[in-house]
């Protein structure tokens, strides 16, 4: 088990003066399998006020409106969560079990379908097709479509932006985590295999000492479904363990995004990052 602090701060700079915005952020995790959170705040500038509630996909969401002029949108989400080791397992099925057992509940049809993001290549989908003909079961067919994945794309930042798609990414060889997870869920779900984004951060030293910070990012990964829930990490070839903190889950990033709002203003403005991981315990 770790204790692991992140300090996540974004945020917007205009061209000029907003006379009002309206945001929703999705910065905060909750408490669940694998992990329990501490401490959670997040702070806005301008102060403004805040209504908290759990979307459709479960996600903590922070929703709040600022009518006061302002040149900047600044949000600054401080989280202290103890994250234990996800124990491989759970119930798994057939093949031949597969569909009825996904057709069971809505929350596995819903990621049974592609979306834009995750419509994947016809090479990628002949791929993961020969994967899963190899494969004895659900299970291990979406490990190793996902490590496919994987190894078949060079993390590279900048070659992509937010909108790209996995066919994009595909015809580059290149992009970021959300690009990766975009085409593993396309895969699993070409071969009936429903799969879901999950948004997060992951502390990318394994061996950080305590009280270390480093400097950090969101993440992205994957869950499938195979007769329960499985993680895994394709950007790392990782299984979700002790250094992946989980915020939000959904059909493709267009469900999770850190934050999301309209204003009333200049049509310029520049985005701003920065993420803080530091090992507590």
């Amino acid at each position: 088990m770790k204790r692991i602090r992140v300090r996540h701060e974004t945020g917007f700079r205009y061209g000029g003066e907003v006379t009002a915005s309206y945001n929703e952020a999705r910065m905060l995790p909750t408490s669940g399998e694998g992990q329990f959170v501490l401490h959670s705040h997040l702070d806005v500038s301008p102060i403004s006020s805040q209504h908290t509630f759990v979307d459709y996909w479960g996600t903590r969401v922070s929703a709040f409106e600022i009518l006061a002029p302002h040149r900047e949108l600044s949000l600054t989400a401080t989280s202290l969560v103890e994250v234990r080791d996800r124990p491989p397992g759970g119930a798994s099925v057939s093949w031949e079990e597969l569909p009825e057992a996904t057709a069971r509940e809505v929350q596995y049809v819903e990621q049974a379908s592609q979306t834009a993001f995750t419509d994947p290549p016809e090479e990628l989908v002949a791929i993961s097709r020969s994967i899963a003909a190899d494969s004895d079961s659900p299970c291990s067919a979406a490990e190793a479509i996902c490590r496919a994945v994987g190894e078949s794309v060079e993390y590279v930042y900048g070659v992509t932006s937010v909108s790209s798609t996995a066919q994009e990414a595909w015809a580059e060889r290149k992009g970021v985590c959300q690009d990766i997870t975009h085409l593993a869920l396309g895969a699993l779900r070409a071969v009936g295999i429903p799969a879901r984004y999950v948004s997060g951060y992951l502390h990318p030293n394994p061996d950080a000492a305590v009280g270390e910070t480093v400097v950090g990012e969101s993440h992205a990964w994957v869950e499938w479904f195979c007769g329960d829930w499985h993680g895994f990490d394709p950007t790392n070839l990782l299984p979700i363990g002790d250094r992946h903190v989980l915020v939000g889950r959904g059909r493709d990033y267009r469900d999770v995004p850190p934050v999301r709002g309209v204003y009333a203003g200049p049509g310029r403005s520049q985005l701003f990052v920065s993420v803080e991981i530091t090992r507590e315990a």
